[in-house]
């Protein structure tokens, strides 16, 4: 039997064994690793890969995404888009579970839809607050991409603050505060969960905007406002003026008075709207609604909330330097 023998050096004295040779960042990438891995494990068995069948002119069609468990009766968080057209779903889990589902409510508004599976012992995730992050903060992306179902990335957050122009039928909407992000995202994370280092889901990942950038709708107050609507009423009711407006600078004189600097200015004003009735005109400047400032669009879509349709609003806008007060009434956006 072969014997081992000990590297001797010249002096026949044993060499010892050289020493592990450490990076200077190990423990961060040790860190690293064991946060991506630690939401992976937590997080991998509430994230499903949707099968999403469509009718189409030349028959049937097969699509596919992600989507969230946030409760264990069942209801999944996905993006409207998966679902759209839709003519059944199958929703798989990590577990190795494929269990039928049907769409309950999607809003294309906000690119949200929830589904309920047929089952009652699902693993919800956690959902956090986007409205904590920021730019720089790690989040780790899991869903289907090409169909690879429980696929992880992990990246940073890259911006916020971004907008996502969405569209249902005629009418169009910004979703505020989109997160970018440069976790890798391909098609079929659509629907997946963007999370935080503690495996709170931050955000539903609905776009790839470019190599390396990716974008998410945030969950936050509105978002739950949204889901929980579709969960109840399978539907999102909104109130709607009827005008195309954009931030814009305000007059020196306007904003010393008003103590600010944007308004929103009317580009438009849909004829027969509740704008147009009020009297609104092109190139006024929005600068208040019900009491409160408006600098951006985004302000004005927060207004616009069920509970404003049918109830009177004061206006107050600038038009040619004069500030004046129109009462408006808005109605339900039919989309």
């Amino acid at each position: 039997m072969a014997r081992l023998r000990l590297i001797a050096n010249r002096d026949g004295a044993a060499e010892a064994p050289a020493a592990r040779e450490v990076l200077p960042d190990a423990d961060a990438f040790d860190a690293y690793s064991r946060t991506v891995s630690g939401v992976a494990e937590q997080l991998g068995p509430s994230v499903a890969h949707l099968a999403v069948s469509r009718r189409t002119r030349r028959g049937r069609g097969q699509g596919a995404g992600s989507a969230v468990a946030i409760s264990p009766d069942g209801y999944l968080l996905t993006s409207a888009h998966v679902v759209e057209g839709q003519s059944g779903v199958s929703a798989s889990f990590s577990d190795g579970r494929e269990i039928r589902a049907e769409v309950v409510g999607a809003d294309p508004l906000s690119d949200l839809a929830v589904v309920r599976a047929s089952a009652n012992d699902l693993v919800p995730g956690s959902l956090g607050d986007a409205d904590s992050l920021r730019v720089g903060q790690l989040v780790v992306a899991i869903g289907s991409p090409m169909g690879l179902a429980g696929s992880v990335t992990a990246g940073v957050v890259s911006g916020l603050g971004r907008s996502l122009p969405t569209s249902s039928g005629s009418a169009g909407r910004l979703v505020e505060n989109v997160i970018q992000t440069d976790a890798a995202l391909n098609p079929g994370n659509s629907g997946g969960a963007l999370a935080d280092g503690l495996a709170r889901v931050v955000g539903i990942n609905t776009a790839v905007a470019g190599v390396g950038l990716g974008l998410a709708v945030p969950i936050n107050d509105a978002a739950r406002k949204i889901v929980s609507a579709l969960m109840s009423e399978g539907r999102v009711r909104r109130a709607y003026i009827g005008i195309v407006g954009g931030s814009r600078p305000l007059p020196p004189r306007v904003a010393t008075r008003l103590g600010r600097t944007e308004g929103i200015e009317v580009v438009e004003v849909v004829s027969g709207s509740p704008a147009d009735r009020a009297g609104l005109r092109s190139e006024d400047l929005i600068v208040a609604a019900a009491g409160e400032p408006m600098a951006d669009v985004g302000d004005l879509q927060r207004l616009m909330v069920a509970e404003r349709i049918g109830r009177g609003i004061e206006v107050e806008v600038v038009r040619n330097g004069r500030f004046l007060k129109l009462d408006l009434t808005p109605r339900e956006l039919e989309s």
